[in-house]
């Protein structure tokens, strides 16, 4: 995953923000706990919200552990703990584990390379205990190396593999709450993938790089911004159709903020950087002018 599911912590209530805080605690904890501080290097965002949504799904209770945090030392915090987030760290440490070796792949990153071996023995055990999951992971790895290699031009159809395999990660028990699960996850996967590419377009475009945006022939930037957006606005518009129709109280308004509100505040960080980058070269112009 890459860190776009994020909470809007200016929209949420301090309550909630403690609760989402303490799952996020949790998390971290129980990557410790699973495999040591190489564990909680591989924290993110995404994970957490896949805790807070099958706490809520599922109405679990908690354990309530205090710890002294590094990075708080003055200060004890709070970890939720539950079976929830048992699986999310388990989920976590599979992806880690493959974007690692991705990173090895493409840049002959020695440190993640190394960093993957560490992971190897806790990734054999996972495979064990969710054969399905891991299964469907690989398959995707592999799929998706082989659309891009290809230079596959269909947007839908790539950014489908992703959510195929969030499909496969967020449908944990499949009960009879799978298929709002997997509708709901599928069209997040696809935004994930989507903002992505959208964020690394230029990177990509210079390095010469694989990008789903790469064939679109727009006359202007605007044209394709715009394209950009309304893409972005339908997938999450058919995830948070599916969130309604789940029979979650629990920390919905947690997970609204993120669905309606968080996962817009990378793409939001993107427009402003655009600003400011236009907004110089500008000011540069018209200094060459005033020469």
């Amino acid at each position: 995953m890459f860190g776009y599911i994020n909470i809007n912590r200016k929209e949420l209530c301090k309550e909630s923000a403690k609760a989402y805080q303490a799952y996020y605690c949790g998390l971290c904890q129980k990557l410790k706990r699973n495999c040591g501080t190489k564990g909680q290097m591989l924290l993110n965002y995404d994970m957490t919200f896949l805790v807070v949504l099958l706490t809520g799904l599922y109405e679990l209770d908690h354990e309530e552990t205090a710890f002294t945090c590094p990075l708080h030392p003055t200060k004890k915090q709070t970890a939720w703990i539950n079976e929830a987030t048992e699986y999310a760290a388990d989920m976590n440490i599979v992806l880690a584990y493959h974007n690692l070796e991705d990173d090895w792949k493409d840049n002959r990153a020695y440190t993640k390379k190394a960093f993957a071996k560490a992971l190897l023995k806790d990734y054999e055990k996972i495979r064990k205990k969710y054969p399905r999951q891991v299964t469907a992971v690989e398959r995707y790895i592999a799929d998706l190396s082989a659309a891009e290699e290809a230079g596959e031009e269909n947007i839908d159809l790539i950014s489908g593999l992703t959510g195929m395999v969030t499909e496969e990660i967020f449908d944990w028990k499949e009960d009879e709450w799978s298929e709002e699960l997997r509708c709901l996850s599928f069209y997040m996967g696809k935004y994930i993938y989507l903002m992505d590419a959208y964020e690394d377009f230029k990177k990509d475009k210079k390095r010469q790089n694989y990008n789903p945006f790469a064939q679109m022939v727009c006359q202007r930037e605007e044209d394709f911004e715009t394209f950009v957006k309304l893409l972005l606005t339908s997938m999450m518009s058919e995830c948070a159709k599916s969130f309604e129709r789940l029979p979650i109280l629990m920390h919905a308004d947690i997970l609204r903020n993120i669905l309606y509100s968080g996962v817009w505040s990378r793409y939001e960080y993107i427009q402003l950087k655009k600003r400011k980058q236009k907004e110089k070269k500008a000011r540069g112009k018209q200094n060459v002018k005033s020469l």
